[in-house]
């Protein structure tokens, strides 16, 4: 994509870039990071063991002794006493501002039976004014046998609150009475185009709504005041930061009234008061793409704390919610194949508008008929306006027809995934879809084999919010429940510097930000992170359980752990 700031960022390279291993000798290093394992993810220059920081790029990499021209006075010599650096961990998918309202929410993710999920339902609420809208949550009916939570459970002990609790991967929430009350939700209520409002036998509203029904209930949730806002952003960057993550591709939240830009303008109140701590690229929803059109004509695309330009969309639900899209139907369920939570042909314009706009397009789809079809929307769309560097990406690329790897490739659209749902979804995904589609699910193997551009996020609040974790799940396919210690769909593992790849400069590709981030070269941006222990000579198993030591943003120190 021809933009302005990847124009800028290219000029600063070259000014700041004077070959392979310096950006210049015009004057000496603010700081030098020595005696470190360092894995650049460079090919002409793959490890080096110093590196030296002028502002916010780096200077110089090599070993100490050629850094040591660059030390003045000033100079600040940091000894890493060995430990592993690499180039700072993107996530390439997170809902950061949801993930950070979400300290101050209902624990439910670990709750292993109903009895355990009302305790702590009754708990939160003892603990809150009345009136207050419950959120968060984060339930997994697979946690405690597949069972779908139900209003009654809970209506007695939420008397004076409304709640809204979702399901971990979002496409489900469960609403008590008082919540379907206020959004007038009653047994004549039809569900719209794309959502189930689930029911009881006799028709009663059961407080289950999927994908699209959800709207009928979040579009009245008042909307989060701007200091929650801000304290929630706050929140969430300590917690990227102790993980090592630099940067972050934010797809946006959807809880709450004007929750399209709630995420966007809490970033530039942020950055107005210079409170950005970590890079952002901020994404809103695909259907308001016209607007953003205008609002980057007027203010461009960003600058190298803060971007957007980037779109959101949808095409299908989950597979945990059985509403992924698939061609053929869930097993124990010959009437459920998913559906599409949007028309296709909608969808399909609104892609081709925003794509013509020079807007970057991502679309989530789970099931392989969901995953076809927008590769056919987005192989249209470049017939239509023609073919550019765009990088379309579809978000969780997760259940794939054979067809589907090499046109990944053919069309250079990138499969934005999460590691960590395959060794979490793992324990149950057979069971709803069976073995064959199985083997073609999570397939990290098969994409990098076909030569996509394999990118990894966490999908941050449904999954813990750390790279290490992520790659260990890439690497072991080990499922949470200990059941699979030789991986689970094993012919999937990828190797750990592939993963370690799809963290960084994967990443920095599908942001459209190589040219200022992804790996360590004189000239970029001086982002990187700092571990314990060199994840590419460990043993796989021990990866989860690496220590960031150090995360360093633009030359700035966010996170240092101190003995």
């Amino acid at each position: 994509m021809n933009r302005f700031i990847t124009i800028i960022s290219s000029i600063c390279f070259l000014f700041f870039s004077t070959g392979v291993s310096s950006a210049g000798t015009e004057s000496g290093a603010d700081k030098i990071y020595i005696n470190a394992e360092i894995w650049t993810g460079e090919e002409k220059q793959p490890v080096v063991n110093a590196l030296a920081v002028r502002g916010s790029r780096i200077l110089a990499l090599g070993s100490y002794i050629e850094m040591k021209k660059y030390i003045q006075p000033s100079t600040k010599i940091i000894d890493l006493k060995s430990a592993f650096m690499v180039p700072g961990f993107i996530d390439s998918h997170v809902h950061f501002l949801a993930g950070g309202t979400d300290f101050a929410s209902v624990k439910l993710r670990s709750a292993t039976s109903p009895r355990e999920f009302v305790r702590r339902m009754t708990d939160h609420v003892k603990s809150i004014p009345k009136g207050r809208w419950v959120l968060g949550g984060n339930w997994d009916h697979t946690g405690w046998g597949g069972e779908l939570p139900h209003k009654d459970w809970i209506d007695e002990v939420t008397l004076d609150n409304p709640v809204f609790v979702r399901r971990l991967d979002g496409h489900m929430v469960l609403a008590n009475s008082l919540a379907l009350k206020l959004a007038g939700i009653t047994r004549d209520t039809v569900a719209p185009k794309g959502g189930v409002i689930v029911r009881d036998k006799n028709g009663d509203p059961t407080g289950v709504l999927k994908d699209q029904a959800i709207n009928l209930v979040a579009n009245i949730i008042p909307t989060f005041q701007p200091k929650e806002m801000d304290e929630a952003f706050q929140a969430a960057s300590e917690l990227a930061l102790k993980n090592g993550i630099t940067q972050i591709h934010d797809m946006g939240m959807d809880e709450g009234q004007d929750a399209v830009w709630n995420s966007l303008n809490v970033y530039l109140r942020a950055q107005k008061k210079h409170n950005l701590k970590l890079r952002i690229y901020s994404f809103i929803p695909l259907n308001y793409w016209k607007q953003l059109d205008k609002f980057v004509q007027k203010n461009g695309y960003g600058n190298e704390w803060l971007r957007w330009g980037g779109l959101k969309g949808f095409l299908d639900g989950s597979l945990g919610s059985a509403t992924a899209w698939f061609k053929e139907p869930y097993l124990g369920n010959t009437e459920n194949s998913g559906f599409p939570v949007i028309s296709t042909k909608k969808l399909h314009d609104m892609i081709l508008g925003a794509d013509a706009a020079k807007l970057h397009v991502a679309v989530h789809a789970i099931g392989d008929q969901a995953n076809d079809t927008l590769l056919d929307i987005f192989e249209s769309v470049e017939n239509k306006n023609g073919r550019r560097d765009r990088r379309f990406r579809v978000e969780h690329s997760q259940h794939l027809s054979q067809e589907a790897f090499s046109r990944f490739q053919a069309l250079n659209v990138v499969p934005s995934m999460q590691p960590y749902h395959a060794i979490d979804d793992g324990r149950w995904a057979e069971e709803l879809i069976g073995p064959d589609r199985i083997t073609r699910t999570y397939a990290f193997r098969s994409l990098i084999d076909a030569e996509a551009p394999l990118s990894f996020g966490s999908d941050w609040f449904v999954a813990p919010l750390s790279p290490l974790q992520g790659i260990y799940a890439a690497v072991t396919r080990r499922t949470i429940d200990g059941n699979n210690p030789g991986g689970w769909v094993p012919h999937e593992k990828i190797s750990v510097e592939e993963a370690l790849r799809a963290y960084t400069t994967n990443n920095a590709y599908a942001g459209f930000n190589e040219s200022d981030t992804g790996t360590l070269k004189a000239g970029k941006l001086a982002d990187f992170t700092v571990l314990s222990k060199n994840i590419l000579l460990i043993d796989p198993s021990e990866i989860a359980n690496v220590k960031v030591l150090r995360t360093v943003v633009g030359g700035i120190d966010q996170f240092v752990i101190t003995e």
